[in-house]
């Protein structure tokens, strides 16, 4: 009895070690070949230890598993609450995955290849009216370092529509003030070029010049944001910054750092910019992502049409 417990024992590991090697190595094959950027790596890291958890749990190799257990493995993920983006990602990880290993002859049949991608709804992005991000805009005090440093940051993504990564790791030389224009790695370490209006050029040369000095405190640093202790600010901290502006407008629930995004990219759209213009811009690969914020645009009209036509909805009498 003791041996066939440590013949499964053994094998248990063995399995183990072996998924650890195999997602190991492509991992660095995510980063060396594809040029994925780091926390698109680290999203394809926790869906893959997702997948050893269940492996382990049914006591299954992740060379010998059929399209069956793979279906089981994403049904028991959505039992637990899981978006249909989180899903579809999770299949995108697994199909990708599993890809690798018939290229690199590990194994001879992909168990998600035939997996349907579940259908998402239009989900519209949630933005600010232009009244409220003038509001938000106007809340930080420019009287000390801190303020002056939210100012900016919040002018700065405004203007710009960068993703909360792009804020943080803005370095020295990727933002020209003087051409108002910025540099920045985005997904795929693709780069783009953005350009920004007045207002924020001078809020970020407000702060450059009176602001991170005295944040800095004579240590060496390339980063643009700094925390209050002269290092570069976390994406967590960026987060907490905005959310607390967010509570003092009474909107926190509504305001995350991709609220201003998503409002950047309305605001342009509703004043007339094109598609193409926005897409660049915000740096997505495909028209198709950008294509959502024609949606916004519309729900948006049609929800001043119900409210103002005389045989809309509220009759021409909005409350």
């Amino acid at each position: 009895m003791n041996s066939c417990y440590n013949k499964l024992g053994k094998e248990k590991m063995f399995a183990k070690k072996e998924f650890e090697y195999d997602t190991g190595k492509y991992l660095v094959y995510l980063q060396l070949e594809r040029g994925l950027a780091e926390n698109t790596i680290i999203s394809y890291k926790q869906e893959l230890e997702k997948f050893a958890a269940y492996l382990d749990k049914k006591k299954l190799r992740h060379t010998g598993i059929s399209e069956t257990d793979t279906v089981n493995f994403i049904k028991d993920e959505a039992v637990k609450g899981n978006s249909l983006a989180t899903q579809s990602h999770l299949i995108s990880v697994l199909k990708s995955f599993y890809k690798y290993l018939i290229a690199e002859d590990k194994i001879d049949f992909n168990p998600a290849a035939n997996i349907s991608f579940p259908k998402k709804w239009k989900v519209l992005p949630k933005y600010l009216t232009m009244d409220q991000v003038g509001a938000l805009l106007d809340l930080p005090g420019t009287g000390k370092p801190m303020g002056l440093r939210d100012k900016a940051i919040l002018e700065l993504m405004y203007a710009t529509g960068l993703r909360i990564s792009e804020v943080t790791g803005l370095k020295l030389d990727n933002i020209y003030l003087d051409d108002s224009f910025l540099r920045v790695m985005g997904k795929g370490g693709k780069e783009r070029v953005v350009p920004f209006g007045e207002k924020a050029e001078q809020c970020v040369k407000d702060y450059m010049h009176h602001g991170r000095s005295k944040l800095l405190k004579q240590k060496q640093n390339d980063f643009v944001f700094l925390n209050r202790n002269g290092e570069q600010l976390s994406r967590q901290g960026l987060w907490k910054i905005i959310k607390g502006y967010g509570k003092k407008l009474g909107i926190s629930t509504n305001l995350t750092p991709h609220t201003l995004r998503h409002s950047f990219a309305t605001h342009l759209l509703e004043k007339g910019a094109d598609l193409r213009s926005i897409q660049m811009m915000l740096g997505h690969s495909s028209i198709s992502t950008t294509e959502i914020y024609t949606y916004v645009a519309k729900h948006r009209v049609k929800k001043i049409y119900d409210k103002f036509h005389p045989r809309g909805p509220a009759g021409g009498h909005p409350h």
